[in-house]
């Protein structure tokens, strides 16, 4: 197998990253591969915690596609093991830990997600439970010997839980240990993870050392920031993309960030070289681009990874008539109003909102239009025989008539 020049794969691994550990190893790793023909196995473990993947998630299955485009062997690693413990990352507190049951339904739509991005004939899946269901408790005790109470709560989130009398269980402990061992299992060449998982990462970077094996070489990902620009990417918050979402979700969702959190998209969901992204914001700094065409692009470019190339060019197009255009929708739902009614009555009845207390929030937030006017009276009137347009939020439209 012939690999790309080691400067190139270089340039293309660090792309992005935070830190490697350590790029000496590395580049010593790479030019062993062209001696010796032989790829480096790459393995990034993912525990099952929630059924749909977001573009949070994506950062590190992206650099697992930059491995693969540069020609080495990917796993993709399912904690379906440690699942079952409860990774506690980050965590203030002991994260509960999974089902079989929901393990199993969360794996089986993540082995279908990751090849929106992943080439599947090039992608190895794997399950941590293969060699950790087979540890004997001899084992276990022999593992756990590698490292001592005092060493694992130099991890920033268990140390801080233990000077808050914050209770930490035994088996959270046990879990840097397990992933640690997935490296020593599996003769991992090189481990990527986020930036809160680089403890986890350097347990296995020392189990392979203690095991006689040549330590692995760590890539750690930044944890992509969401929608607001302040917080990670979470469900939980509100602030994600879902890679699942409808085109128009996905793209209508990346035209509602902010300028400076583009460029840092485009360095993490994207394959765009950064010398080229460096001089997108040069340009834009000089005005010789507007902001809002190269926004247009990236939302372009993340739609097309998860729907295809032209249903990005149709979101873009239908971006432009509704919001640039001031058109309506093409394909805007029409409702017929039946009798007058208060605007809150009738979007509830409708279910266009779930609730009253939705209504009055969205229009206390500016976030309700009439006839292009913001709504700011609740019980504003529609009244029967006259037609509105109705606008939820910044995407959503109906015609009243």
């Amino acid at each position: 197998m012939n690999f790309p020049p080691i400067q190139e794969q270089l340039d293309l691994i660090a792309k992005g990253a935070v830190e490697i550990i350590a790029v000496e190893d590395l580049e010593r790793k790479l030019q062993r591969c062209q001696q010796t023909k032989t790829p480096l196995l790459v393995k990034a473990g993912f525990d099952p915690t929630a059924p749909d993947i977001h573009l949070g998630h994506t950062v590190l299955i992206r650099k697992m596609k930059h491995f693969q485009q540069l020609g080495h062997r990917v796993v993709f690693l399912i904690g379906d093991f440690t699942g079952l413990i409860g990774d506690p990352s980050g965590r203030n507190k002991t994260r509960p830990p999974l089902t079989v049951e929901e393990i199993k339904r969360n794996t089986d739509t993540y082995q279908e997600q990751i090849f929106k991005l992943l080439d599947r004939k090039k992608t190895v899946i794997d399950f941590n439970s293969r060699w950790l269901n087979a540890l004997t408790p001899t084992d276990i005790i022999k593992l756990t010997a590698c490292y001592t109470v005092a060493q694992i709560l130099e991890r920033d989130d268990f140390a801080q839980r233990y000077q808050r009398g914050d209770p930490i269980s035994i088996h959270e402990l046990l879990y840097p240990l397990m992933q640690g061992y997935d490296s020593v299992a599996m003769h991992a060449d090189v481990e990527l993870g986020g930036s809160d998982q680089k403890f986890n990462l350097l347990v296995g970077r020392e189990l392979q050392r203690l095991h006689g094996q040549e330590p692995q070489v760590i890539v750690t990902m930044p944890l992509l920031e969401g929608l607001d620009g302040v917080q990670k990417m979470s469900k939980s918050l509100d602030n994600y993309v879902g890679i699942t979402e409808p085109a128009g979700e996905i793209f209508g969702k990346i035209m509602s960030i902010s300028d400076t959190l583009m460029f840092r998209y485009f360095e993490l969901l994207t394959d765009v070289p950064r010398a080229r992204i460096e001089k997108m914001k040069s340009d834009a700094a000089a005005g010789r681009v507007h902001p809002m065409d190269l926004k247009m692009e990236l939302a372009r470019s993340i739609t097309a990874d998860f729907h295809s190339p032209e249903t990005a060019a149709q979101e873009e197009k239908r971006f432009i008539d509704v919001f640039r255009e001031k058109k309506l929708p093409a394909d805007i739902q029409e409702i017929t109003l039946s009798r007058s009614q208060p605007l809150t009555d009738f979007a509830v009845a409708q279910r266009i909102l779930s609730s009253k207390g939705e209504v009055k929030r969205l229009i206390a937030q500016q976030g309700i239009e009439l006839n292009h006017e913001k709504v700011n009276d609740p019980q504003q009137m529609l009244e029967k025989g006259k037609a509105y347009v109705l606008k939820i939020g910044k995407r959503k439209f109906y015609k009243i008539s």
